[in-house]
Formats: structure tokens, C-alpha cells, sequence
């Protein structure tokens, strides 16, 4: 099976650029230490647009998490988002939502727009109450602007930012979707400790983008995994202002529909490849590619097991071609498999056929495995579905970095 990458487009990439009617910025406030990186964002569109989101599923649920969700759900429509780094503001109590909910206010002040049309994000170290003080001058600071600095605004130990932008036409309209999301560490979504957001000038038929959102993350950003931990302010926000005067795209109409979410999933897909690819310490990048499954559900749940594994994720740090691992990480699994007949390859290279060691030249796959990205293929021979799923490799410097985060 082939990743996104290689398949035919229907869309074009192109630099990272803001839709028509969006504007956006960053400041650095003092929340993080280094006076280089930004630390406050926020992005903005000129109208109300359609929005909707999905959310951790952590119970220990972030104040800015729910006040989002809480405000999207009003009216699903937002015209402005406001975002902090270095300070989660989760498991903080009472007091967690009233800063949430101030720092919405001020936001939508300086917008000039109604609170209830402003949702909040932050991330960073739990358990710490938001410095209001420097909320209210970050926000002070802000402006609306048409630079990309509130991809960095919102980068906890990440490397860089992570955005991607694409076109399509509709009815004779450019209509662009632009992206950017972070997350390094704490990443097994459903959801994780990430945070992204999809923007577009499309105009969406009424109803029709939150389960679209939906059916795209649970295929991209909930197949990501690196290192199981799920946090508890994630989410991934949409909007769509409709300022691209497209034809209203809805699933009535399949041609468009098709040409917009085949564009909206590559956006999504690159993102959630970004964060796996940026985990903490990693060097690698792995996809892993299962067919002939017996259900979809199947297919994803075997993929994620080895991305998830720890076992396989050492193996790959290692450029060990050790493929016990990953048949042990399959097996984990409720799948249904046909354990007789199953097949594993590595970068193409045949490493398990039909549930025995392939005849493989041992140095040939350590060399394979020195690449920066291992494309793992599975044939679990129970049917005729497919799934993916995306992870990193697990070093020393994932330790190093979480052992020290706080500091």
C-alpha cells in the first residue's frame, strides 16, 4: 500500500500561505525562557467561519480544552483562536477556567469581535496556573497580521514548526487549506499532547465539517503514536470562513466533495507524518502499511501496535532486523490474523513470508534500516482492507529530553 505521498494528487502543495481572510501572529512574552521563541499566538478570519474540532479523550480534560469544545458546540461557528505555550493550564482547578476564559475575553477584545466567537488552546508543563499577567500583555501585543509566527508560538520541545499548505479548484475558485500543528512527546492520540489546526476558505455545505474532521483524524492524527502517552489538552481545530466564493462543497456533490477531502486529508496525513517524524529524540521515521485485513478497524489497530511498540521502536533505533518484534506486536492485537500465513517486508525487502524468517541478507537489512524513514509492510491474508498507521524510533535522547523537561 502506498502512503499519500505517492499517490495521484488531486491537489497542488504549495508554500505555506494563509487562505483568503485569515490573519495571524506571535509574540515571545516570558512563558518560555528564551527570549528567541515565541510563546503566544493567534489566528484570526475576517468572518465568522464554520468550525469544528475533536478533543483528548484524557478525564483529565485541560480548562482551554473544554471552553473550545464548549464554544465550537454553541454554534460551530469561530472567528478567531488564541493559543499559549509552556503552560498548559490543565489540572488546575477552578481557577484553570476562569484564566481560560479571561484570556478568551481579552483576545476577543482585541479582535473587536464577541467571546463567543474565540476559542483557546494551551499546552506545556501540567499542574501550573496560567501567568496572567503576561497573558494580557502577549495579548496586548498581538496583531493582525499576515505572518506565520504563531507556528512557532505554539512549539513546547518541538524542532521545528510543522505547516503545510495546498490548492485545489473549485468551479473555476482557488480554494487553499493551509495547516500547522505541534507535538514532539506525549503523543498517542486519541488525541495527544498536540495541537493543530486546519484553515481553508472553502465554503462547507451547513453540518458537514465536523464529521468530516472526524472521519479524517481518526485516519491520520489517532494513527500516530510515540510514546503511548495521551495528554490532556489536545485537540485539532477546523475552519472554514467560505471567502474562496466556491460552490458549497457537500457530499451531494462528489466530485468536489471528493477533490476537497482528498486535499484536506493530505493536509491532515502531512501533519500528523510531521509530529511522528519530530518525536522526542528520534532519528527515524516509520510507517507501517497493512493489508489483506479483515476490517479497516483491523487494519489500523495492527498498524498503530508496531509504531506503538517499544520493543520494535528500540529494534528500529538499533538497525536491528529483529522481526520477532513486530510479529509479538501484531499478536498483541485482537485482529484476526492467519497466524500461518502472515508476511512482513522492510523497505521492500522481504523479512517474514508466510510466517517464517524470509531468506534475507542480514547486512542488506542493517543497511536498510540506516534510512531516515522505514516503511514497514504487513499481509495479515484475512481479507482485502488496508491501513496505516505513523511512529518514531525510540533513543537515548527521548529519556534525556523527558527526564529534564521541567527544567
Amino acid at each position: 500500500m502506498q502512503s499519500f505521498l505517492e499517490e495521484t494528487k488531486t491537489y497542488q502543495e504549495v508554500p505555506f500561505t494563509w487562505p483568503k481572510g485569515y490573519k495571524a501572529d506571535g509574540v515571545h512574552v516570558g512563558l518560555r525562557k528564551n527570549p528567541n521563541k515565541k510563546d503566544m499566538g493567534w489566528l484570526y478570519s475576517e468572518v465568522p467561519a464554520q468550525a469544528a474540532g475533536t478533543y483528548t479523550t484524557n478525564q483529565f480534560q485541560a480548562a482551554p480544552t473544554k471552553l473550545t469544545k464548549q464554544t465550537i458546540n454553541q454554534d460551530h461557528l469561530l472567528q478567531g483562536m488564541v493559543m499559549n505555550t509552556a503552560v498548559a493550564n490543565s489540572v488546575t482547578g477552578e481557577q484553570g477556567m476562569i484564566d481560560a476564559k479571561k484570556m478568551q475575553k481579552l483576545a476577543a477584545d482585541k479582535m473587536g469581535i464577541d467571546a463567543n466567537l474565540v476559542g483557546v488552546a494551551s499546552t506545556g508543563v501540567i499542574g501550573e496556573n496560567l501567568p496572567m499577567d503576561l497573558i494580557q500583555k502577549g495579548v496586548s501585543q498581538l496583531e493582525l497580521l499576515d505572518n506565520d509566527l504563531v507556528t512557532e508560538a505554539i512549539l513546547t520541545t518541538d524542532t521545528h514548526p510543522k505547516t503545510i499548505s495546498t490548492q485545489i479548484e473549485i468551479d473555476g475558485k482557488t480554494v487553499t487549506i493551509s495547516g500547522f500543528c505541534k507535538g514532539s512527546g506525549m503523543i498517542h492520540p486519541k488525541m495527544a499532547t498536540m495541537l493543530g489546526f486546519v484553515v481553508t476558505d472553502a465554503k462547507i455545505a451547513d453540518g458537514q465539517l465536523q464529521p468530516m474532521l472526524s472521519q479524517q483524524v481518526d485516519k491520520t492524527f489517532n494513527q500516530i503514536t510515540v510514546d503511548g502517552d495521551t495528554s490532556t489538552n489536545d485537540m485539532v481545530v477546523t475552519l472554514a470562513n467560505g471567502m474562496a466564493d466556491n460552490t458549497s462543497i457537500s457530499i451531494d456533490d462528489g466530485d468536489n466533495f471528493e477533490k476537497f477531502t482528498d486535499a484536506y486529508n493530505a493536509v491532515l496525513t502531512k501533519l500528523a507524518q510531521d509530529i511522528a517524524e519530530d518525536g522526542e529524540g528520534s532519528t527515524k521515521l516509520v510507517e507501517v502499511n497493512v493489508e489483506n485485513a479483515a476490517t479497516h478497524a483491523d487494519a489500523q489497530k495492527v498498524a498503530k501496535a508496531i509504531v506503538g511498540s517499544n520493543l520494535v521502536k528500540a529494534a528500529i533505533f538499533g538497525e536491528d532486523a529483529n522481526w520477532g518484534r513486530i510479529i509479538a506486536a501484531i499478536g498483541q492485537t485482537d485482529a484476526v490474523v492467519d497466524i500461518d500465513h502472515t508476511s512482513v517486508w522492510l523497505n521492500d525487502l522481504p523479512l517474514v513470508d508466510n510466517s517464517h524468517s524470509a531468506d534475507f541478507d542480514e547486512t542488506v537489512m542493517k543497511e536498510a534500516l540506516t534510512d531516515k524513514k522505514i516503511t514497514v509492510l504487513v499481509d495479515l491474508n484475512s481479507g482485502t482492507a488496508t491501513g496505516q498507521a505513523w511512529g518514531c524510533d525510540l533513543t537515548y535522547n527521548y529519556v534525556r529530553i523527558n527526564a529534564t523537561y521541567r527544567s
